[in-house]
């Protein structure tokens, strides 16, 4: 069965790839385009804004008489236009796909509370490559262990608002785990003037921002003598775009819960 994906955010840069992604995905079609209200988009066709040409689907700004269009709203937006958003599709009852990054912990647990009662899929990166890399990375890390200090260096378009990118934090999540570690204590967020010698449980970590670089991330693993090093680079915003509509379609048919993309790629059992 298809299931009809609404996009908030339809004339940004990953909306209109989500609206591309959504009309060609196999098991997917788009039910909804969304654009801030007094957006000279809106009544235009999602199509043609994506480039892909007419598709039927007319751009509008009011998501809560909308509702009835979709079966799971994506939302690669700002910070509050999500929380808006979730609330939104709480009380519709639909399912949501959240890429959106920065979130605060008190955000994260609004998050939880909504799941409750609606299907969630929160995950700071919708790449298959990257949850692929989250999944071996612990290991990477348990088996090099302590005697090799961790930096994690990310790099972004000069757009990006929030630093370091929550693909970064996730990353850094992930080696902290396996090694026994509390992040929010080991962290570093950039060094400057004299620093001192390098705590050996300190997880560091660089940011880069300019030009159009899509998203690197990159696990350095330093000891003496040798070093190792995971990198991963997205080229496309389709990457995302494609992980997120396999999300959706994913999650249409979920009981209300909390959910990231190791549930939806089967590494991580519902």
């Amino acid at each position: 069965m298809s299931t009809r994906v609404g996009i908030v955010g339809a004339n940004g840069r990953m909306g209109r790839r989500l609206i591309e992604a959504a009309h060609q995905g196999g098991h997917t079609q788009m039910g909804a385009a969304f654009a801030r209200s007094g957006s000279p988009l809106i009544g235009q066709d999602a199509g043609q804004i994506a480039g892909i040409g007419q598709i039927g689907v007319p751009v509008v700004d009011d998501l809560p008489g909308h509702g009835d269009d979709f079966d799971v709203l994506i939302d690669f937006t700002s910070i509050d236009a999500t929380m808006r958003h979730l609330e939104i599709c709480r009380e519709a009852g639909r399912a949501i796909v959240i890429g959106t990054t920065g979130l605060s912990d008190a955000q994260k647990e609004r998050l939880e509370e909504a799941a409750r009662d609606i299907p969630v899929v929160f995950a700071p990166n919708m790449s298959i490559g990257i949850n692929v890399l989250l999944q071996v990375l612990g290991q990477v890390a348990t088996m090099l262990g302590d005697d090799y200090d961790v930096e994690i260096i990310e790099a972004h378009h000069r757009h990006k608002v929030d630093a370091p990118s929550g693909t970064a934090l996730r990353l850094g999540e992930a080696v902290a785990e396996s090694l026994d570690r509390d992040l929010q204590q080991v962290a570093i967020y950039g060094r400057e003037g004299i620093t001192g010698e390098r705590a050996a449980e300190t997880i560091g970590f660089s940011t880069i921002r300019g030009g159009d670089v899509v998203g690197d991330h990159t696990v350095l693993f330093a000891g003496i003598g040798e070093r190792v090093e995971i990198t991963h680079k997205a080229s496309s915003r389709m990457t995302f775009a494609k992980g997120a509509v396999r999300a959706a379609h994913w999650v249409a048919d979920k009981p209300a819960g909390l959910y990231d993309m190791s549930h939806v790629l089967g590494l991580k059992p519902v």
